[in-house]
């Protein structure tokens, strides 16, 4: 389903090695490096995009998230995933694995610019990191936690096949039960072929 090709490690600018690159058709998905900040602060800053996804941050919070990101592929070796544009390299948001303390399983996520909704992107880089999840991390479950209201997201997560597995609350401070849409690594698989 996905069709994603995989570049090994890449390197931050303290050449330190910050995970794999994906390639799908149309995007390009790579680890946070400070180059990117101006684009990811806009994206969380953006009451439109954020409203359900834990509300617009002003810049200064936006920059502990994204160091936060950097740090989880730095620790973890997986994280959210800085998406561009194969052809002109304009950013449309940030979509991959995420897993903090207290979450309610392995879930790829997302968030998309505005300006870049409603166009497959959601589906196609989530379709890769899917595969990544399963295919590289390992993980059994994937999961989407989405707000009942956000119909988008769900469109998009019933396009990966998925189906309201559970509800569960967020931890603190969301705190708030969300929809865990998502499927098994095998379901997964055999959905893909």
């Amino acid at each position: 389903m996905s069709g994603y090709k995989i570049e090994s490690g890449k390197k931050g600018e303290s050449g330190m090695m910050l995970g794999p690159t994906l390639e799908t058709q149309r995007l390009v998905l790579t680890p946070p490096t400070a180059a990117d900040f101006d684009d990811f602060a806009a994206l969380q800053g953006d009451e439109r995009v954020m409203r359900l996804l834990g509300g617009a941050q002003p810049r200064a919070v936006a920059w502990r998230t994204f160091v936060q990101t950097a740090g989880v592929w730095a620790m973890y070796g997986f994280g959210f995933f800085m998406v561009r544009e194969l052809r002109t390299g304009r950013f449309v948001g940030r979509i991959g694995c995420h897993h903090p303390e207290g979450w309610p399983g392995t879930e790829v996520g997302w968030a998309l610019t505005h300006a870049a909704q409603g166009q497959g992107y959601a589906t196609e880089a989530a379709a890769a990191c899917i595969d990544f999840a399963v295919d590289q991390l390992g993980w059994t479950e994937v999961i989407h936690c989405i707000d009942t209201a956000n119909t988008q997201s769900a469109a998009v997560a019933q396009r990966l096949g998925a189906r309201i597995l559970r509800v569960a609350p967020l931890p603190e401070p969301f705190s708030k039960p969300v929809d865990c849409w998502g499927q098994t690594a095998a379901e997964w698989k055999a959905r893909r072929g």
